[in-house]
């Protein structure tokens, strides 16, 4: 299994100044993204030790409202080891969270607020219920992003002026998505899990119009569980 250092040596960004979108996500082998509903499910201890890295590359967490709801995000906390990484390379120790939702249906007491190690953020549209846009500004910082749906490439724009060029997304599947439609995806870091799973459970890309959009390997690894670890580049370019 690769240690932190091999793992932030693979994964390394080439420059932190330009805007870049990292997707994260782990699938069965028959392209289950959830087993039981949660994505946790099909992981493994280096799946978990690359998400933790990955994490401590980026500026900020980007996850869809029914991914925080399913998957019971709270307050992101990195371990020490992380955090004291980030410190050295000039970083907050803990990198901020970002929720994207346009019906603002996760209240104030949700633990995404109420155990937040940095202030959230909260991605909506001007068409989000006025009340509940109110409720949220006094726990978060809440971007306004597009009418009547968050437009997500000004959303990329609004963190990146507040300094927050590197963007990890991790799900759910509709997010990644609107992401891919709009091509506005960097990077996929598919982690393949050695289970098949059946079912009728979601693969990583859900909503999107069917096309080729190609991408290119970066590398392949893997470990003594079984896992194959994938990074792939957005061919555009």
């Amino acid at each position: 299994m690769q240690d932190r250092d091999e793992l932030r040596a693979a994964y390394a960004l080439p420059d932190r100044e330009i805007s870049r979108v990292r997707m994260n996500f782990v699938s069965s082998l028959d392209g289950a993204v959830t087993l039981g509903g949660l994505s946790g499910a099909l992981g493994g201890e280096g799946d978990r030790r690359l998400m933790q890295v990955l994490r401590s590359m980026c500026d900020v967490v980007l996850v869809a409202a029914g991914t925080v709801r399913a998957e019971g995000y709270g307050g992101l906390h990195l371990e020490t080891v992380d955090a004291s990484w980030r410190e050295s390379q000039g970083l907050p120790a803990q990198p901020r969270l970002a929720m994207v939702s346009r019906s603002l249906d996760v209240g104030v007491e949700h633990p995404f607020f109420t155990e937040a190690t940095t202030r959230p953020i909260v991605v909506t549209c001007a068409a989000a219920p006025a009340q509940r846009r109110a409720a949220l500004a006094a726990v978060a910082d809440v971007l306004v992003c597009g009418g009547d749906a968050v437009d997500l490439a000004e959303a990329l724009a609004q963190l990146a002026e507040l300094g927050l060029t590197q963007v990890l997304c991790e799900g759910g599947p509709h997010l990644f998505g609107e992401l891919a439609e709009a091509e506005l995806v960097d990077e996929v870091c598919l982690t393949l899990s050695p289970l098949l799973v059946g079912g009728s459970a979601p693969r990583i890309v859900q909503g999107a119009p069917e096309r080729g959009r190609e991408l290119r390997l970066v590398h392949a690894l893997s470990d003594e569980d079984g896992f194959v670890f994938l990074r792939y580049r957005a061919a555009r370019g």
